[in-house]
């Protein structure tokens, strides 16, 4: 590696097969793969002063919040890991919807019926002859509004809020969001879009509901669940440390050598979880500068009153309100009293990092559109830095550099953070975890 040697070595130096670096999801499903291919000794590093990556709660006066809208299933791969985990999950009944810019309350992601019947027969007409003009005249897709717009049209992509809520979720306008990430994770649209899809939907009776069972964490927190997988890990022979400060990361005699304010940890494999450019620095490498990430904003309410909707989760399609999403945590866990909690999502830079300033977008979004009549108080607020990526100006190929650098030190990197590659569940961290272990080790 490069960069100037260490210097003199503190008194202690731990020894281990293998070093993961980050306890998030990724981390710690690593960790046991890892394990089970093998590995005696694991030791786990982590910058934060717990495990469990940014799956963070909040808590303040009897009230426990989370950053975000996290949810697991029974089933998922995750718990072949930690099946110790599932006796300590809350089951739940979740329902989702979202505010369309006309107002109303309506099915998430899309609804035939609102977004496209209720339109009435010109709007209808209008709609249909935007997706024929996309379908003939924009096959080329360089973004994902172009995407979108050749699946659905562009009528339909501002009628339902779509493209404002992209916009919203990502932090750029949808015509900067790469066509990487498009035909990544928007499939939905295409699936939902064709003509087939269409009219089975208006056709067919619902389909039935998921056989899995919800999940979110238990009411104490995420300290409380993470810890149970931390005791399972320990008993395999891994170790994590949190709160730790890295110095550097380099090679020598053929090991890795990680630095800590402490120790210096000895490893012949170096997993890592943390975001790219962290790890760059801790090898000396050239930074991805041009890799951007989000940065989230949580405001976290109690409410007494009437609630303009009946569902958990609440995403904001509308044209309006700095807001992506707000999830109602008193449905998991009960109200504190005559209260309800909630949580509300704000990209950070759409309000320019001012919790006042978010606050009063909200306040003035939801009275408009008569979400909450009634006692609405701000509890608290809490910033995540990168909370996940933002995919604009060829960034998966930026990142794919930087991963190819690390991977020529025999450094393996991945995950949200470690892979620049965004993973909205725990089920689609798992599975990419395992898969790039296995790889990594020919099975």
């Amino acid at each position: 590696m490069q960069g100037s040697a260490l210097p003199t070595p503190p008194a202690v130096t731990e020894r281990c097969d293998a070093v993961v670096l980050g306890a998030g999801i990724s981390g710690l499903v690593s960790a046991s793969v890892l394990l089970e291919q093998g590995c005696e000794r694991v030791i786990i590093v982590e910058e934060y002063p717990h495990i469990g990556g940014n799956h963070i709660d909040w808590s303040s006066d009897g009230y426990t919040f989370d950053i975000g809208s996290i949810i697991f299933q029974d089933d998922s791969p995750l718990l072949k890991h930690f099946p110790e985990l599932l006796e300590h999950y809350v089951r739940i009944d979740p329902s989702w919807s979202r505010l369309t810019p006309q107002g109303i309350v309506t099915a998430y992601p899309i609804s035939v019926r609102d977004d496209i019947l209720a339109a009435g027969p010109i709007e209808i007409s209008k709609i249909l002859a935007s997706v024929v003009y996309a379908r003939v005249f924009r096959r080329k897709m360089r973004n994902a509004k172009e995407f979108a717009q050749f699946w659905i049209g562009d009528r339909l992509l501002q009628r339902s809020g779509l493209d404002s809520y992209m916009t919203r979720f990502y932090g750029v306008s949808s015509d900067q969001i790469d066509i990487e990430l498009a035909r990544k994770r928007m499939l939905w649209i295409s699936e939902h879009s064709s003509l087939r899809s269409l009219l089975a939907r208006l056709t067919k009776p619902k389909p039935p509901p998921p056989t899995n069972r919800q999940l979110a964490r238990p009411r104490e927190g995420y300290g409380h669940l993470y810890a149970v997988a931390a005791a399972r890990l320990a008993k395999r022979g891994a170790s994590i440390i949190t709160h730790a400060r890295m110095h550097r990361l380099e090679k020598r005699d053929g090991y890795f050598r990680l630095a800590l304010d402490d120790k210096v940890i000895l490893a012949e494999r170096v997993i890592s979880t943390i975001p790219l450019m962290r790890i760059e620095a801790l090898c000396n490498l050239p930074i991805s500068d041009k890799l951007e990430t989000i940065t989230l904003l949580t405001l976290y309410f109690s409410f007494s009153g009437e609630r303009g909707f009946g569902e958990t989760i609440l995403y904001n399609f509308s044209h309006k309100g700095a807001w992506k999403r707000l999830t109602v945590y008193s449905d998991f866990y009960g109200r504190r009293g005559d209260r309800e909690y909630f949580a509300v999502e704000v990209i950070a830079n759409h309000i320019q990092g001012s919790v006042v300033k978010a606050e009063k977008d909200f306040r003035d979004h939801v009275a408009a559109n008569g979400l909450f009549a009634g006692d609405l108080n701000l509890e608290g607020s809490q910033f995540l830095k990168n909370a996940y990526p933002i995919y604009k100006g060829r960034s998966d190929q930026k990142a794919a550099k930087a991963i190819q650098a690390l991977t020529a030190l025999g450094i393996e990197s991945f995950g949200r953070q470690g892979g620049f590659n965004y993973q909205p569940t725990a089920r689609v961290s798992t599975l990419e975890a395992e898969a790039a272990l296995r790889r990594a080790s020919g099975l």
